[in-house]
């Protein structure tokens, strides 16, 4: 038999908010999250309408007639994929009514999630995951900019700023995998000096900066590869409706109780173009 939220007997261990509880800790762990627009929806699809010609405007003399012209827009279509993670927990823990025992359970799952929906969200999964960035390419590509044989200097990210810039757009964060993350920590101001190149954020003692910009760090993005990501550009869509369930008889033997949650999560990068893949050996 399968124990649902609103059973009873195991109120303790499923108050009514513990869907929010596995959400933040979602919103926490997750970098994808971290670094763009959510949206929350209750419709099965998401619709983006997308800007692909502005409206015109001209000079004219004083009388003349302005010439009508409309924008035009097409539309992308975002359907969230589940994503879930089961985990077993003592028959004690699930009586446990204390708002630590809830918070430990809802961290464990939220943490297992995240992960999941950074791979994703950095890569190119097969279905049913939904696509991420690995999977722009012809005319969805981001700009990509060579940033040589090794992180040597700023420079590639003056440019990707300047990239974003012209579509529009602003960096709002620089993402990398910690092996580059590393190598970036590394480099110093001159030859000679201990004084980093990264300049430090006021607001958080262990992030950097990169000309003015949060450098965060996944293992989800492919090494030797970091990406420039405008907030606004880069929408991570939710589904409202997590679902919570228990059964004290998958483990039945040793007395614990497996829960499982699970999300539908989706990703919309309506301007591609605003998107920038930094990449060593271009």
């Amino acid at each position: 038999m399968t124990i649902f939220t609103n059973t009873d007997d195991v109120s303790g261990l499923l108050p009514a908010e513990y869907g929010d509880l596995i959400i933040r800790p979602v919103e926490a762990a997750s970098v994808a999250l971290s670094v763009s627009s959510s949206v929350v929806i209750d419709a099965h699809d998401w619709h983006v309408p997308i800007l692909t010609d502005d409206a015109g405007a001209a000079w004219v003399d004083e009388g003349d007639d302005l010439t009508n012209t409309e924008p035009k827009f097409a539309e992308l279509v975002v359907t969230p994929s589940k994503v879930g993670a089961v985990i077993a927990i003592s028959r004690e823990l699930a009586d446990d009514s204390s708002p630590e025992a809830a918070a430990a359970v809802a961290d464990s799952i939220g943490r297992a999630i995240a992960a999941q929906v950074d791979r994703a969200y950095f890569g190119n999964l097969a279905t049913p995951a939904p696509k991420g960035l690995d999977s722009l390419t012809g005319t969805t590509a981001p700009a990509v900019l060579s940033a040589g044989a090794s992180w040597a200097n700023t420079d590639p990210f003056a440019a990707a700023i300047a990239s974003a810039q012209l579509e529009g757009a602003t960096i709002d964060n620089f993402v990398a995998n910690p092996v580059d993350y590393l190598q970036l920590m590394q480099l110093k101001r001159q030859v000679d000096s201990n004084e980093p190149l990264l300049g430090l954020d006021a607001t958080s003692a262990t992030r950097r900066l990169l000309l003015g910009v949060p450098l965060l760090a996944s293992k989800h993005v492919e090494p030797g590869t970091i990406w420039g990501i405008p907030k606004q550009k880069a929408i991570v869509v939710i589904r409202k409706n997590v679902t919570v369930t228990t059964s004290d008889e998958v483990y039945f033997t040793t007395d614990r109780v497996a829960v499982k949650s699970t999300m539908r999560v989706g990703f919309a990068f309506p301007q591609p173009k605003a998107l920038v893949k930094i990449e060593l050996g271009v």
